[in-house]
């Protein structure tokens, strides 16, 4: 057993996996998941587990690059809106245009991290860097 950080073998997998700009998408729980795109469902009821929360985890074991949202979500969340500025201050920020445009990036994800979030576009893809 590792001594701490990610404990989720999947996502752990994952992040090891990742190559610079590779993408992971962490979405709501309504967040449709391409087909062929691995999905990793940590859903278990609604609002559990959050997704801010299970940002947070992730952004702890990834080096990020940029981040990318939806459009929409900063009228129609402000708060998970405001959460994603506090937790990505220095990252760079690519907004599409709109949901639909968003679904598309997600085509080509290592994979969909399904949390149990059921507000309105709460969903981001994360673009990996390097450490060095």
């Amino acid at each position: 057993m590792q001594k701490g950080g990610m404990l989720n073998s999947s996502i752990a997998k994952v992040l090891a996996d990742l190559g610079h700009t590779d993408t992971i998408v962490i979405g709501d729980c309504g967040l449709p998941v391409p087909a062929g795109v691995p999905k990793i469902d940590l859903a278990l009821k609604p609002g559990m587990p959050s997704f801010v929360d299970v940002v947070t985890e992730v952004a702890k074991n990834m080096v990020i690059e940029k981040v990318e949202i939806a459009g929409e979500m900063a009228g129609r969340n402000p708060e998970v809106y405001a959460a994603m500025q506090a937790l990505f201050p220095e990252q760079e920020w690519i907004v599409d245009e709109n949901h639909e445009a968003f679904k598309e990036a997600t085509k080509k994800a290592k994979c969909v991290i399904r949390t149990g979030e059921i507000t309105p576009y709460a969903n981001i893809i994360l673009h990996s860097n390097v450490f060095f």
